[in-house]
C-alpha cells in the first residue's frame, strides 16, 4: 500500500538540464567520455575489456593524469565506467576467412592475443551518442548507471582482503574478511539517507559539511545510550576508516563533495585500534569538540545537489516516498493543506509559492479556506497552514477573504489577514470568535510541535493577557477545548494557574 511507505520531507532539486551539466563536469564520467571518444573507431583491448599496458598508459596521458604514480589508476577507473555504461562497447572479435584483412593492431580470430596481450575489440558505444544528442535525463540515467557501479565497487571489501582469503579450493570464505555485502551495502545506504535527510530538513545548513563521525555515530550508537563504550568507540573508528575509502571512491562522479580523514590519524588508528580522543576530537565528550579545524581533521562529507538526485533515486526505487518540491502545484488546496505541516518551514514556503503560482490570488484564496474548514482532529492544522499560505497571497485576494468574515472557522484568520494587508473597515470579532480562533490556533500549535517552549510562552501571555481567561474559555464550542485547557495546565509555570486551567478542562469535557 502507497501509505504504508516511508516518507521524508521533500527537497528541492535542480532542474534536470543543470543536473546534466554537474554530470558532465564530474570527474569520473568527464574522463569516461573522453576515453570513449578517445577509443574510436576501435581499439584492441584485454580481456575483460580492460585496456592493454600500452594504452592504458597511453589513456592516463590523453586525459593529463601523467603515467607516475596515480594516473593508470584513474584511467583505468574511468575506462571501466565507459564499460559498464554503454559509452564504449566491447566485443570479441568473429573468425576472420582466411586471408581476410583485419584492422591494424586488432586480434585476427576469436580467441587471438596479440603481443600486447589483446584478446578483443572496443569501440564507442550508443551511449557515447546520447552524451552529445541525447537529453538533459539520458544524461543523467548514464550517470544514475556509472553511480550505481561505483556504488557497488564501494561497498566492496579491498581486493587485497579478498586474495588473501581464497582458500586452496578457490572458494573465498567471507567469515575471515569479516564482510557481508548486504549488510554493508545496507550500512553505506543508511549514511547517504542521513546526509539526505539533513539536507531535507534544513535545506539552509544543506552546503554545510558534516563530521565523518557524526555519520558514523549516528549509525552505530544506540539511542539510549548516553555514553559511548570503549567498545562502541572502536566501532565507529573502524566504519569511519571504511567510510573514508568509500567517500573517496565517490567523490569523482560528483556525489559528495568530501575533505579526507588526515592520513595521520589513519595511522594512529592503525596502532590503537580507534581514533585518539584528542580535546577536540569529535569521538570525546563533545561531539563536534572546541576546535572546527581540529574536528575537519576526522573527515567533513556533503551531499551535492547532483548527489541529492542520485539517493532520491535510488529511495525511490527502494519503495520510499521521496517528495520534492513542487510535487503538489497541480494537487487541490487540502492535499496542500494536509502536507505542508510535516515540511519544514523553508521547504513548506517553497511549496506554497509553486502552489499558488498556477492560480490567481482571488481563485487561490478561495480554495485554501473551503479546504481549511472542518471540526476533525486536522482542521486546526489545515487552518495553521492555510492562513501562512494566504500570507503569501497579494490584495487581489481581499475579496475572497471578506466573504468569511461571519464563518466561524475561518472568521476569525480572515481579519488577521486583512489587518495584516492594512485593509480599511476591517469589523472588530466578537468575544466568542477570539476564544475559538484561540483555541483553534493553540490546537494547531500542540499537533505541529507538542508542548514546546513557544508555546509555552504563548499560553503566559494569554493568561496574562486575561486574568479570567479560564472562566470563558471552558465553553468555546470547539472539539479540542478540553484538550487545549489540559495542555495550558501542563505548560504554565505557576501552579496556581495550571490548577485553575485543569479545572476548565474538567468543566469542557463535562459539557461535551
Amino acid at each position: 500500500m502507497p501509505g504504508d511507505r516511508p516518507t521524508l520531507p521533500p527537497v528541492r532539486l535542480r532542474s534536470e538540464a543543470e543536473l546534466a551539466r554537474d554530470a558532465l563536469s564530474a570527474p569520473l564520467l568527464a574522463r569516461a567520455v573522453r576515453l570513449a571518444r578517445w577509443a574510436g573507431p576501435q581499439r584492441p583491448v584485454a580481456a575483460g575489456g580492460v585496456l592493454t599496458e600500452p594504452d592504458l598508459r597511453a589513456a592516463a596521458e590523453h586525459l593529463g593524469l601523467g603515467t607516475d604514480e596515480d594516473g593508470p589508476g584513474y584511467a583505468a577507473e574511468a575506462w571501466q565506467l565507459a564499460v559498464d555504461t554503454g559509452l564504449i562497447e566491447v566485443q570479441e572479435p568473429a573468425p576472420a576467412a582466411e586471408g581476410a584483412p583485419t584492422a591494424e593492431g586488432a586480434p585476427t580470430a576469436q580467441g587471438d592475443i596479440d603481443e600486447d596481450g589483446a584478446t578483443g575489440i572496443a569501440t564507442p558505444g550508443e551511449e557515447l551518442r546520447l552524451i552529445s544528442e541525447g537529453s538533459p535525463r539520458d544524461v543523467l540515467d548514464i550517470w544514475l548507471g556509472g553511480f550505481e557501479t561505483v556504488l557497488a565497487d564501494a561497498a566492496a571489501p579491498d581486493l587485497a582482503e579478498i586474495v588473501d582469503q581464497i582458500g586452496d579450493d578457490g572458494e573465498i570464505d567471507l567469515d575471515e574478511i569479516d564482510w557481508n555485502p548486504e549488510e554493508e551495502a545496507e550500512f553505506l545506504d543508511g549514511v547517504l539517507g542521513n546526509l539526505y535527510l539533513l539536507t531535507a530538513l534544513d535545506e539552509e545548513d544543506a552546503g554545510r559539511a558534516v563530521p565523518l563521525p557524526a555519520l558514523a555515530a549516528a549509525m552505530i550508537v544506540p539511542e539510549d545510550m548516553e555514553e559511548p563504550t570503549d567498545d562502541i568507540l572502536e566501532e565507529i573508528s573502524e566504519a569511519m576508516v571504511r567510510l573514508d575509502d568509500q567517500f573517496r571512491m565517490l567523490e569523482p562522479t560528483g556525489l559528495v563533495e568530501y575533505q579526507p580523514v588526515d592520513e595521520a590519524l589513519i595511522e594512529e588508528v592503525d596502532g590503537e585500534g580507534r581514533f585518539p580522543e584528542t580535546a577536540g576530537s569529535p569521538l570525546g565528550s563533545d561531539p563536534l569538540g572546541p576546535d572546527e579545524d581540529d574536528v575537519s581533521r576526522y573527515g567533513m562529507v556533503r551531499l551535492t545537489p547532483l548527489g541529492v538526485f542520485g539517493v532520491r533515486n535510488r529511495m525511490l526505487d527502494a519503495g520510499i516516498d521521496a517528495p520534492v518540491v513542487g510535487d503538489l502545484a497541480d494537487k487541490g488546496a487540502e492535499v496542500l493543506l494536509d502536507a505542508l505541516p510535516g515540511h519544514p518551514e523553508t521547504a513548506a514556503r517553497a511549496e506554497a509559492e509553486q502552489w499558488l503560482a498556477r492560480r490567481t490570488p482571488d481563485a487561490a484564496a478561495r480554495e485554501l479556506l473551503a479546504a481549511a474548514r472542518g471540526d476533525d482532529t486536522s482542521a486546526p492544522l489545515r487552518r495553521l497552514a492555510c492562513q501562512q499560505t494566504l500570507s503569501l497571497v497579494g490584495d487581489a485576494a481581499e475579496p475572497a477573504l471578506r466573504e468569511v468574515l461571519d464563518d466561524r472557522h475561518l472568521g476569525g484568520l480572515a481579519r488577521v489577514w486583512l489587518a495584516e494587508h492594512a485593509m480599511p473597515d476591517v469589523p472588530e470579532p466578537s468575544e466568542e470568535m477570539v476564544f475559538w480562533l484561540t483555541v483553534d490556533t493553540i490546537a494547531a500549535q500542540l499537533a505541529a510541535e507538542g508542548d514546546s517552549a513557544e508555546l509555552r510562552e504563548l499560553v503566559r501571555g494569554l493568561v496574562e493577557q486575561s486574568g479570567s481567561f479560564f472562566d470563558s474559555a471552558w465553553r468555546v464550542d470547539h472539539p479540542a477545548t478540553a484538550e487545549v485547557l489540559e495542555a495550558m495546565g501542563r505548560l504554565h509555570p505557576d501552579k496556581k494557574t495550571a490548577k485553575e486551567a485543569r479545572k476548565a478542562a474538567f468543566k469542557a469535557r463535562s459539557r461535551a
